[in-house]
Protein backbone atom coordinates (compact mmCIF):
# COMPACT_ATOMS: atom_id res chain seq x y z
CA UNK A 1 0.00 0.00 0.00
CA UNK A 2 1.26 3.47 -0.83
CA UNK A 3 2.36 5.50 2.19
CA UNK A 4 -0.04 8.34 3.06
CA UNK A 5 2.92 10.69 3.21
CA UNK A 6 4.10 9.69 -0.25
CA UNK A 7 0.59 10.37 -1.44
CA UNK A 8 0.79 13.83 0.10
CA UNK A 9 4.08 14.53 -1.63
CA UNK A 10 2.86 13.33 -5.00
CA UNK A 11 -0.41 15.18 -4.70
CA UNK A 12 1.37 18.37 -3.71
CA UNK A 13 3.89 17.87 -6.52
CA UNK A 14 1.13 18.11 -9.07
CA UNK A 15 -0.66 20.88 -7.26
CA UNK A 16 0.85 23.90 -8.93
CA UNK A 17 1.78 22.14 -12.14
CA UNK A 18 -1.87 21.58 -12.91
CA UNK A 19 -3.33 24.49 -11.00
CA UNK A 20 -3.30 26.87 -13.93
CA UNK A 21 -5.29 24.59 -16.22
CA UNK A 22 -7.67 23.21 -13.58
CA UNK A 23 -8.30 26.53 -11.87
CA UNK A 24 -8.93 28.21 -15.22
CA UNK A 25 -11.61 25.62 -15.95
CA UNK A 26 -13.14 25.42 -12.48
CA UNK A 27 -12.39 29.02 -11.42
CA UNK A 28 -11.83 27.79 -7.87
CA UNK A 29 -8.85 27.78 -5.52
CA UNK A 30 -7.30 24.30 -5.53
CA UNK A 31 -5.01 23.92 -2.51
CA UNK A 32 -4.07 21.71 0.42
CA UNK A 33 -3.80 22.59 4.10
CA UNK A 34 -5.07 26.20 3.99
CA UNK A 35 -4.40 28.76 6.72
CA UNK A 36 -5.51 32.39 6.78
CA UNK A 37 -4.47 35.68 8.38
CA UNK A 38 -6.11 39.09 8.11
CA UNK A 39 -4.03 42.24 7.79
CA UNK A 40 -6.03 45.44 7.51
CA UNK A 41 -8.84 44.80 5.05
CA UNK A 42 -7.06 41.94 3.30
CA UNK A 43 -7.06 38.22 3.98
CA UNK A 44 -3.99 36.17 3.10
CA UNK A 45 -4.26 32.44 2.41
CA UNK A 46 -1.21 30.12 2.59
CA UNK A 47 -1.01 26.49 1.52
CA UNK A 48 1.12 23.42 0.96
CA UNK A 49 3.02 23.51 -2.32
CA UNK A 50 6.26 24.59 -4.01
CA UNK A 51 7.69 27.43 -1.93
CA UNK A 52 4.38 27.89 0.00
CA UNK A 53 1.91 29.45 -2.48
CA UNK A 54 -0.20 32.29 -1.12
CA UNK A 55 -3.27 34.27 -2.15
CA UNK A 56 -5.06 37.45 -1.12
CA UNK A 57 -8.73 38.40 -0.85
CA UNK A 58 -10.94 41.14 0.53
CA UNK A 59 -14.07 38.99 0.96
CA UNK A 60 -12.89 35.41 1.74
CA UNK A 61 -14.34 34.22 -1.55
CA UNK A 62 -12.49 35.81 -4.48
CA UNK A 63 -8.78 35.06 -4.27
CA UNK A 64 -5.79 36.28 -6.27
CA UNK A 65 -2.55 34.31 -6.49
CA UNK A 66 0.35 36.36 -5.10
CA UNK A 67 3.32 34.08 -5.62
CA UNK A 68 5.40 32.05 -3.19
CA UNK A 69 6.90 32.70 0.22
CA UNK A 70 10.14 30.97 -0.84
CA UNK A 71 11.20 31.77 -4.42
CA UNK A 72 13.55 28.77 -4.20
CA UNK A 73 13.62 26.69 -0.99
CA UNK A 74 14.82 26.98 2.62
CA UNK A 75 18.62 26.92 2.71
CA UNK A 76 18.68 24.18 5.35
CA UNK A 77 16.13 21.83 3.74
CA UNK A 78 18.69 19.53 2.11
CA UNK A 79 20.28 18.93 5.50
CA UNK A 80 17.06 17.20 6.53
CA UNK A 81 15.89 15.70 3.23
CA UNK A 82 18.74 15.05 0.81
CA UNK A 83 16.51 14.95 -2.27
CA UNK A 84 14.17 17.75 -1.17
CA UNK A 85 12.18 18.92 -4.20
CA UNK A 86 10.96 22.30 -2.94
CA UNK A 87 7.48 21.22 -1.83
CA UNK A 88 6.80 22.68 1.60
CA UNK A 89 4.00 21.32 3.75
CA UNK A 90 1.31 22.62 6.04
CA UNK A 91 2.12 26.27 6.84
CA UNK A 92 0.77 27.97 9.96
CA UNK A 93 0.49 31.77 10.24
CA UNK A 94 0.35 33.91 13.39
CA UNK A 95 1.21 37.46 14.49
CA UNK A 96 3.41 38.40 17.44
CA UNK A 97 5.30 41.52 18.50
CA UNK A 98 5.09 43.29 15.15
CA UNK A 99 5.92 40.28 12.99
CA UNK A 100 4.11 37.48 11.20
CA UNK A 101 5.38 34.03 12.10
CA UNK A 102 5.00 31.38 9.40
CA UNK A 103 5.82 27.85 10.55
CA UNK A 104 6.12 25.14 7.89
CA UNK A 105 7.33 21.57 7.40
CA UNK A 106 9.90 19.82 5.23
CA UNK A 107 9.59 16.03 5.01
CA UNK A 108 10.81 13.01 3.09
CA UNK A 109 7.25 11.65 2.99
CA UNK A 110 6.33 8.35 4.58
CA UNK A 111 9.22 8.65 7.06
CA UNK A 112 10.00 10.56 10.23
CA UNK A 113 12.71 12.38 8.27
CA UNK A 114 11.07 15.75 8.85
CA UNK A 115 11.58 19.20 10.31
CA UNK A 116 9.49 22.24 11.18
CA UNK A 117 10.95 25.59 10.18
CA UNK A 118 10.05 29.23 10.77
CA UNK A 119 10.16 32.32 8.60
CA UNK A 120 9.04 35.82 9.66
CA UNK A 121 7.95 39.04 7.97
CA UNK A 122 6.83 42.50 9.07
CA UNK A 123 4.03 42.52 6.50
CA UNK A 124 2.03 40.09 4.40
CA UNK A 125 1.57 42.58 1.55
CA UNK A 126 4.03 41.60 -1.20
CA UNK A 127 3.77 45.12 -2.64
CA UNK A 128 4.91 46.82 0.58
CA UNK A 129 8.49 48.17 0.68
CA UNK A 130 9.27 46.30 3.93
CA UNK A 131 8.02 42.94 2.60
CA UNK A 132 10.78 40.38 3.16
CA UNK A 133 10.62 36.86 4.58
CA UNK A 134 13.52 36.07 6.94
CA UNK A 135 14.02 32.37 7.46
CA UNK A 136 14.83 31.49 11.06
CA UNK A 137 15.80 27.89 10.38
CA UNK A 138 14.77 24.66 12.08
CA UNK A 139 12.52 24.83 15.14
CA UNK A 140 12.02 21.10 15.62
CA UNK A 141 13.32 17.99 13.89
CA UNK A 142 12.32 14.31 13.99
CA UNK A 143 14.86 11.58 13.27
CA UNK A 144 14.15 7.94 12.33
CA UNK A 145 15.35 5.51 14.98
CA UNK A 146 15.38 8.22 17.63
CA UNK A 147 11.80 9.49 17.55
CA UNK A 148 8.37 7.95 17.15
CA UNK A 149 6.71 11.26 16.29
CA UNK A 150 6.74 13.23 13.06
CA UNK A 151 7.75 16.91 12.88
CA UNK A 152 5.11 18.11 10.42
CA UNK A 153 1.79 19.99 10.54
CA UNK A 154 2.77 22.76 12.98
CA UNK A 155 0.27 25.03 14.73
CA UNK A 156 1.17 27.75 17.21
CA UNK A 157 -1.16 28.42 20.13
CA UNK A 158 -0.67 31.13 22.74
CA UNK A 159 -2.05 30.34 26.19
CA UNK A 160 -3.81 32.79 28.51
CA UNK A 161 -0.44 33.84 29.96
CA UNK A 162 1.01 34.63 26.53
CA UNK A 163 3.26 31.56 26.45
CA UNK A 164 3.70 30.06 22.98
CA UNK A 165 3.20 26.34 22.38
CA UNK A 166 3.61 24.40 19.17
CA UNK A 167 1.22 21.56 18.33
CA UNK A 168 2.26 19.20 15.55
CA UNK A 169 2.39 15.60 14.40
CA UNK A 170 1.09 12.94 12.06
CA UNK A 171 0.53 9.16 12.39
CA UNK A 172 3.11 7.20 14.47
CA UNK A 173 2.63 8.04 18.19
CA UNK A 174 0.22 10.88 17.47
CA UNK A 175 0.03 14.60 18.07
CA UNK A 176 2.39 16.45 20.39
CA UNK A 177 2.57 19.83 22.10
CA UNK A 178 5.84 21.50 23.06
CA UNK A 179 6.45 24.77 24.88
CA UNK A 180 8.49 27.28 22.85
CA UNK A 181 11.13 29.72 24.04
CA UNK A 182 10.53 33.48 24.18
CA UNK A 183 11.72 33.99 20.60
CA UNK A 184 9.43 31.16 19.42
CA UNK A 185 12.32 29.62 17.49
CA UNK A 186 12.99 26.46 19.55
CA UNK A 187 11.66 24.42 22.48
CA UNK A 188 11.90 26.21 25.82
CA UNK A 189 14.43 24.99 28.38
CA UNK A 190 13.83 22.95 30.40
CA UNK A 191 11.79 21.24 27.73
CA UNK A 192 8.11 20.50 28.28
CA UNK A 193 6.31 18.06 25.98
CA UNK A 194 2.80 16.59 26.02
CA UNK A 195 0.94 13.97 23.98
CA UNK A 196 -2.43 15.46 23.08
CA UNK A 197 -3.98 12.92 20.68
CA UNK A 198 -3.33 9.32 19.64
CA UNK A 199 -4.97 6.44 17.82
CA UNK A 200 -4.29 2.76 18.36
CA UNK A 201 -0.92 1.47 17.18
CA UNK A 202 0.80 -1.80 18.06
CA UNK A 203 4.06 -1.47 19.97
CA UNK A 204 5.34 -4.35 17.79
CA UNK A 205 4.95 -2.34 14.58
CA UNK A 206 8.22 -1.34 12.90
CA UNK A 207 9.14 2.19 13.97
CA UNK A 208 9.67 3.13 10.33
CA UNK A 209 6.06 2.29 9.46
CA UNK A 210 3.52 5.15 9.84
CA UNK A 211 1.02 2.49 10.85
CA UNK A 212 -2.76 2.55 11.11
CA UNK A 213 -2.99 5.53 13.50
CA UNK A 214 -4.43 7.91 10.89
CA UNK A 215 -4.44 11.31 12.60
CA UNK A 216 -2.65 14.59 11.92
CA UNK A 217 -3.01 18.35 11.46
CA UNK A 218 -3.69 19.67 14.99
CA UNK A 219 -5.12 23.17 15.32
CA UNK A 220 -5.84 24.60 18.78
CA UNK A 221 -8.37 27.43 19.11
CA UNK A 222 -8.96 29.27 22.41
CA UNK A 223 -12.56 30.33 23.18
CA UNK A 224 -15.27 30.04 25.85
CA UNK A 225 -12.69 29.24 28.52
CA UNK A 226 -11.56 26.16 26.58
CA UNK A 227 -8.80 25.15 24.25
CA UNK A 228 -10.44 23.35 21.34
CA UNK A 229 -8.26 20.81 19.53
CA UNK A 230 -9.27 20.34 15.91
CA UNK A 231 -7.58 17.45 14.09
CA UNK A 232 -7.98 15.28 11.02
CA UNK A 233 -8.55 11.53 11.00
CA UNK A 234 -8.30 9.25 7.98
CA UNK A 235 -6.37 9.35 4.72
CA UNK A 236 -5.85 12.53 2.76
CA UNK A 237 -4.60 13.22 -0.73
CA UNK A 238 -6.08 10.24 -2.59
CA UNK A 239 -8.93 12.09 -4.29
CA UNK A 240 -12.29 10.35 -4.17
CA UNK A 241 -10.73 7.60 -2.04
CA UNK A 242 -9.84 10.06 0.72
CA UNK A 243 -11.35 9.30 4.12
CA UNK A 244 -10.24 12.56 5.74
CA UNK A 245 -12.62 14.03 8.32
CA UNK A 246 -12.53 16.68 11.02
CA UNK A 247 -12.56 15.68 14.68
CA UNK A 248 -12.71 17.73 17.89
CA UNK A 249 -11.87 17.65 21.58
CA UNK A 250 -11.35 20.33 24.23
CA UNK A 251 -9.52 21.11 27.46
CA UNK A 252 -9.44 23.82 30.12
CA UNK A 253 -5.63 23.62 30.03
CA UNK A 254 -3.57 24.03 26.86
CA UNK A 255 -1.50 21.02 27.99
CA UNK A 256 -4.57 18.79 28.08
CA UNK A 257 -6.01 16.35 28.58
CA UNK A 258 -8.27 17.04 25.60
CA UNK A 259 -11.56 15.17 25.83
CA UNK A 260 -14.37 14.50 23.38
CA UNK A 261 -18.09 14.88 24.02
CA UNK A 262 -18.20 11.53 25.83
CA UNK A 263 -15.33 12.49 28.12
CA UNK A 264 -12.79 10.21 26.44
CA UNK A 265 -9.23 11.51 26.31
CA UNK A 266 -8.03 12.16 22.76
CA UNK A 267 -4.64 10.80 23.84
CA UNK A 268 -6.45 7.49 24.50
CA UNK A 269 -8.11 7.33 21.09
CA UNK A 270 -11.00 9.71 21.75
CA UNK A 271 -12.46 12.21 19.31
CA UNK A 272 -15.87 13.60 18.32
CA UNK A 273 -16.74 14.00 14.65
CA UNK A 274 -17.13 17.65 13.68
CA UNK A 275 -17.55 17.29 9.92
CA UNK A 276 -17.28 14.30 7.62
CA UNK A 277 -17.51 13.84 3.89
CA UNK A 278 -20.48 13.03 1.70
CA UNK A 279 -20.83 11.51 -1.80
CA UNK A 280 -20.06 14.84 -3.48
CA UNK A 281 -17.15 15.64 -1.15
CA UNK A 282 -15.83 12.28 0.09
CA UNK A 283 -12.98 13.63 2.19
CA UNK A 284 -12.13 16.90 3.93
CA UNK A 285 -9.77 18.18 6.58
CA UNK A 286 -6.59 19.94 7.70
CA UNK A 287 -8.27 23.04 9.03
CA UNK A 288 -7.44 26.41 10.50
CA UNK A 289 -9.88 28.19 12.84
CA UNK A 290 -10.07 31.98 13.28
CA UNK A 291 -12.09 34.93 14.52
CA UNK A 292 -12.49 37.72 11.97
CA UNK A 293 -14.62 40.78 12.74
CA UNK A 294 -16.47 39.06 15.56
CA UNK A 295 -17.27 35.85 13.66
CA UNK A 296 -15.57 32.48 13.94
CA UNK A 297 -14.54 30.65 10.78
CA UNK A 298 -13.10 27.28 9.89
CA UNK A 299 -10.96 26.93 6.77
CA UNK A 300 -10.13 23.54 5.23
CA UNK A 301 -9.79 21.65 1.97
CA UNK A 302 -12.20 19.09 0.51
CA UNK A 303 -12.01 16.65 -2.39
CA UNK A 304 -14.69 17.06 -5.05
CA UNK A 305 -15.98 13.84 -6.61
CA UNK A 306 -17.35 15.65 -9.66
CA UNK A 307 -13.86 16.99 -10.42
CA UNK A 308 -12.01 13.66 -10.16
CA UNK A 309 -11.28 14.20 -6.46
CA UNK A 310 -9.49 17.53 -6.91
CA UNK A 311 -8.95 19.43 -3.65
CA UNK A 312 -10.89 22.69 -3.23
CA UNK A 313 -10.85 25.48 -0.66
CA UNK A 314 -13.73 25.57 1.82
CA UNK A 315 -14.56 28.27 4.39
CA UNK A 316 -17.46 28.01 6.82
CA UNK A 317 -18.80 30.05 9.70
CA UNK A 318 -18.29 28.21 12.97
CA UNK A 319 -21.14 28.35 15.49
CA UNK A 320 -21.48 26.96 19.02
CA UNK A 321 -24.13 24.79 20.62
CA UNK A 322 -25.61 25.15 24.09
CA UNK A 323 -22.72 23.19 25.62
CA UNK A 324 -20.13 25.35 23.84
CA UNK A 325 -19.11 22.73 21.30
CA UNK A 326 -18.35 23.92 17.75
CA UNK A 327 -20.83 23.27 14.96
CA UNK A 328 -20.29 23.34 11.18
CA UNK A 329 -23.25 23.21 8.81
CA UNK A 330 -22.48 20.38 6.34
CA UNK A 331 -24.35 22.34 3.65
CA UNK A 332 -21.26 24.55 3.40
CA UNK A 333 -19.60 21.84 1.31
CA UNK A 334 -21.95 22.71 -1.54
CA UNK A 335 -22.63 26.32 -0.59
CA UNK A 336 -19.09 27.72 -0.47
CA UNK A 337 -17.36 28.15 -3.83
CA UNK A 338 -14.13 30.08 -4.07
CA UNK A 339 -13.26 32.20 -7.09
CA UNK A 340 -9.72 32.27 -8.44
CA UNK A 341 -9.23 35.71 -9.94
CA UNK A 342 -6.48 36.65 -12.40
CA UNK A 343 -3.19 37.18 -10.59
CA UNK A 344 -2.90 40.66 -12.13
CA UNK A 345 -5.53 42.98 -13.61
CA UNK A 346 -5.78 42.66 -17.38
CA UNK A 347 -4.04 45.42 -19.30
CA UNK A 348 -6.22 47.99 -21.03
CA UNK A 349 -6.47 47.47 -24.79
CA UNK A 350 -4.27 49.67 -26.93
CA UNK A 351 -6.31 51.96 -29.13
CA UNK A 352 -4.53 52.86 -32.38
Amino acid sequence: MQSPFLAIAQCAAGLLLGAGVVAARAAQVSIHDPVVAKAGDTYYLFSTGPGIPFYSSTDLRTWRARGRVFPDRPAWAHQVVGDFDGHIWAPDISFHDGRYYLYYAVSAGGRITSAIGLTTNRTLDPDAPEYRWEDRGIVLRSVPGRDLWNAIDPNLIEDEDGTAWLAFGSFWSGLKLVKLNASRTAPAEPQEWHSIAKRERSVLLDDCDPGPAELEAPFIFRKNGYYYLFLSWGRCCVGVNSTYRLMIGRSRDVRGPYRDKTGRDLAAGGGTLLLGGDPAWPGLGHNGTYTFDGKDYIVFHAYEAADHGLQKLKIAELTWDADQWPVVDPKVLAAYTSVLAPSRPAAAPVVP
